[in-house]
């Protein structure tokens, strides 16, 4: 009989805290584990035999991969054990920049898998987010297999169906562009994603993931590996969780049996990564795959062609993370956005501290987000503080495709709700109750209470007037360049610690998405911009901003006029 996994995996924590100290002295970031070194040597000599089919000459991969890759080797085959038929870690999650071999390792990784695999008709997956890039990955697998004289007996390749073949176990080798109908119902043993953050313009994203470890619930044997470099935008989505997860497990606040092996500066080093001493800090392969010569005519060139070919650049080969850190547009509020976070700042202590709160609103159409942001003024600081929400009806997610697994994701964090056909005045109510709350509280002014872009505002009349709200408490505030002195304003308040936000990931991935333009004199934030990504809660909060700077009065208590609609009909 099978034995069970024993509950204590003492030993097997894959927390590295001190990782920045780490990558500062080019150490290994990989823990000290007790691997089952039978297994792990034995993987470790059949990857380095395999011969890399893109390289002239057909070296092994024992002659040209750095340390770190065999210690990866190690890591991943020696955590199974033996005797139980078990992996003490079950996932492995590797996020490494451009050049430094990524498409190549991942190729030899699965066919190592396959002729370790000791379970009959296994299926191993290799997925990736293109049909071009799963093509990549074929012909690297296929080319290992070919360059090898045993392993071309060993195994049966069928190009028409993109399958490698165990010819003896019958275990199967499978590259596929990701897709639900390619995992759904699937037993994959092993699985192998390359480029996890290309994900983020998929949207079945998390359903992929889910049929992904639903497999992996039966066959303890196996393994998911994701192999990614960061993502070419903010990071959202299905890639946000796994990278959000990943981080978490390396600090030690997260025990989960997951290997996380990340490339990436400390904090206090991000804003250095043009200087080319941070380079080999996040390029394991620097000097052998990775070219410093190559490195440094790529940021010439981005530098010369514009911020977002920079944007580009630093995210693809230095794993710069693209949003509040690091803008396309170069928006000053972004860049200390991240540092007034308040996790603790909910609605609710908004509005108990606060001797006075405004909102902001802004949407588009059904395809839009409809996005709010309620500001309120700390009544013993005189601090600005910021909360938002966002709603989407289902148009959203069948037009804009592209950032549904994102929404989906701020839905799930409840910052964003889901408005269903059955009742698609849910947003407008939404809105209208969040304001009748503030001003229940007797936090919201009497005039000039709800910024409103003039184009939408017909839209809340009705909801509004039915909670007690009047005409005079929601004036238009005017869009583009008119709001400059929200954008400057917000800019200076963020840097010397007056402005306070709740760290909400929906507001964190809409900074990243606004992009600032210059107007003349003044700076516009527009929509078309920004594309198909959504700014609109950050609108919403340069209206309320726009508002808060008035220095409105604080609101008197709520009166029975205020709150009772019947009261009102009866005077």
């Amino acid at each position: 009989m099978t034995k069970t996994l024993p509950l204590d995996r003492t030993g097997w924590s894959t927390a590295v805290p001190d990782w920045g100290d780490r990558i500062r002295e080019g150490r290994s970031l990989l823990p000290d584990l007790p691997l089952f070194d039978d297994q792990g040597e034995r993987a470790l000599r059949i990857f380095k035999r395999l011969r890399m089919p893109d390289e002239p000459g057909l070296p092994t991969y024992g002659e040209l991969c750095a340390d770190w890759v065999f210690d990866l080797v190690r890591v991943v085959f020696g955590s199974f054990d033996p005797e139980t038929k078990r992996r003490m870690l079950r996932e492995f999650f590797i996020l490494v920049p451009k050049k430094n071999g990524k498409s190549s390792i991942a190729a030899a990784m699965i066919v190592t898998a396959a002729i370790m695999n000791e379970r009959p008709r296994a299926e191993l997956l290799l997925i990736a987010p293109t049909m071009k890039i799963a093509d990549t990955a074929f012909r690297n697998a296929k080319g290992i297999i070919e360059c090898d004289q045993e392993l071309s007996k060993l195994f049966h390749i069928r190009d028409h169906l993109k399958t490698i073949r165990h010819r003896l176990l019958e275990a199967e080798i499978m590259i596929k562009a990701a897709d639900t109908s390619v995992v759904t119902g699937g037993r994959a043993t092993y699985t192998l994603i390359d480029e996890t953050h290309e994900f983020i313009r998929k949207a079945a994203a998390a359903d992929i993931f889910s049929e992904i470890r639903g497999a992996m619930a039966s066959r303890p044997d196996g393994f998911l590996m994701q192999i990614t470099t960061q993502s070419k935008g903010p990071p959202s989505g299905v890639f946000d969780k796994e990278l959000t997860r990943a981080r978490a497990v390396r600090d030690g606040e997260l025990d989960w049996p997951l290997l996380p092996l990340l490339y990436e500066l400390p904090p206090d080093l991000a804003k250095d990564w043009k200087n080319p001493e941070t380079w080999p800090l996040v390029n394991p392969n620097y000097g052998r795959s990775v070219d410093p010569v190559f490195l440094h005519d790529e940021l010439k060139k981005a530098e010369m062609d514009g911020p977002a070919a920079l944007a580009l650049t630093a995210s693809q080969h230095f794993n710069v993370e693209i949003g509040v850190g690091l803008r396309v547009e170069s928006w000053l509020a972004a860049e200390y956005w991240g540092a007034a976070e308040d996790p603790e700042l909910t609605l609710d202590e908004i509005i108990e501290r606060s001797d006075v709160a405004v909102m902001g609103v802004d949407g588009g159409g059904l395809d839009d987000l409809l996005g709010v942001a309620v500001l309120g003024r700390c009544a013993t600081t005189g601090n600005w503080l910021h909360w938002a929400h966002a709603w989407a009806h289902e148009d959203v997610f069948a037009r804009r495709k592209e950032v549904a697994s994102a929404l989906r994701g701020f839905a799930e964090d409840g910052d964003l709700t889901v408005v269903s056909g059955a009742e698609p005045q849910a947003d407008l109510d939404g809105v209208a109750a969040l304001a009748e709350r503030l001003k229940t509280a007797g936090l919201l002014p009497r005039a000039e209470a709800i910024g409103v872009d003039p184009q939408g505002v017909v839209a809340f009349t009705q909801a509004m007037a039915a909670r007690g709200i009047i005409e005079d408490q929601m004036p238009r505030v005017g869009q583009g360049y008119r709001l400059s002195p929200a954008i400057w304003g917000l800019e200076r308040m963020l840097k010397d610690g007056s402005f306070r936000h709740s760290g909400q990931r929906l507001m964190n991935w809409c900074i990243g998405n606004a992009k600032i333009e210059q107007r003349g004199s003044a700076v516009a934030m527009e929509k078309a911009t920004a594309g198909k990504a959504k700014i609109d809660p950050v609108i919403a909060m340069l209206n309320a901003f726009m508002l808060m700077a008035r220095n409105p009065m604080a609101a008197l208590p709520a009166t029975p006029w205020d709150m009772d609609p019947e009261f009102r009909m009866s005077a």
